[in-house]
């Protein structure tokens, strides 16, 4: 029986100085800020660092001290030397002075701002499902959904086992693979986000030489059933047909199954035309 085979396919503004402090991301880091250094002034004004990382304050000349807007921290009294350092373990905007030559809103004062770190995106194949079985010559449609919640995907990569099939840079995120050789396969999708991290999906599946369908052990099951097994692979699909002549031949199908083993047991439950025909043909790669 012939089957027809189918294809699915920020800008920080201050005053004073303009310099920016920041570290690497993914790795806890120390940014200085210098406190008087060429008069009332932080320097930098703005500091941008990573949650976990520390911003180490060193006094440079003049006595002045590092408050918290909101009293979070605040240095030990007034100093003219020494250093004072922070740990900052959430993501915001944090907003410090001198209480002896400014205030929260002029004067002397800065700001850190801490960034979150970034959030990988998520990538999941779609088709086919692990665990899938083709036969060849097997053609297979890869389908990919992907999102990053903090920026955007900018590639998914689609790989047939450790070779790289083809990558998409947009939606849909979708690749085919052509004749599969006969044996197990792990079809993976690795999406990149705008920030260079990737997230990672793979299934398995298998490709198998058809066996020919044979049918056997015909058995008649008063009322009105009959019974037969036939040959498969497991995990292919086979249609189920049944006719009343065969010149001409017109077949009415019955039931489509998955196999679960290499011999299946049919029953037709309403056999009740005479004479009956059978057959059993592999249906086509999804």
């Amino acid at each position: 029986m012939k089957m027809t085979q189918k294809l699915f396919q920020g800008i920080l503004a201050g005053v004073g100085a303009a310099v920016l402090g920041c570290s690497i991301s993914g790795r806890a880091a120390t940014v200085n800020v210098l406190v008087g250094s060429g008069g009332n002034v932080f320097t930098p004004f703005s500091t941008n660092i990573n949650v976990g990382d520390q911003v180490l304050w060193t006094w440079a000349g003049g006595t002045h001290n590092v408050t918290s807007t909101n009293s979070a921290w605040v240095a030990s009294g007034n100093q003219s030397s020494g250093t004072f350092a922070n740990t900052f373990t959430t993501a915001g905007n944090y907003f410090y002075y001198c209480t002896i030559h400014g205030t929260p809103t002029t004067g002397m004062r800065g700001e850190v701002v801490v960034i979150a770190p970034n959030a990988p995106p998520t990538v999941t194949l779609t088709n086919p499902a692990t665990g899938a079985v083709f036969a060849v010559p097997a053609n297979v449609t890869l389908q990919a959904s992907a999102s990053d919640s903090d920026g955007s995907v900018t590639n998914v990569k689609f790989l047939v086992d450790a070779n790289v099939l083809t990558n998409k840079a947009s939606a849909p995120f979708t690749a085919v693979t052509n004749n599969l050789a006969v044996g197990a396969h792990t079809l993976s999708a690795i999406a990149s986000d705008d920030k260079g991290a990737t997230a990672t999906n793979s299934v398995s599946i298998t490709v198998v030489n058809p066996v020919a369908v044979q049918l056997s052990a015909p058995q008649s099951l008063p009322p009105g059933r009959f019974r037969f097994t036939y040959t498969a692979n497991a995990g292919l699909s086979y249609v189920i047909q049944r006719g009343t002549s065969l010149s001409p031949p017109v077949w009415t199908s019955l039931s489509t199954n998955k196999a679960g083993s290499s011999s299946i047991n049919f029953t037709d439950q309403s056999a009740t035309v005479s004479p009956g025909f059978y057959r059993v043909g592999l249906m086509p790669n999804p």
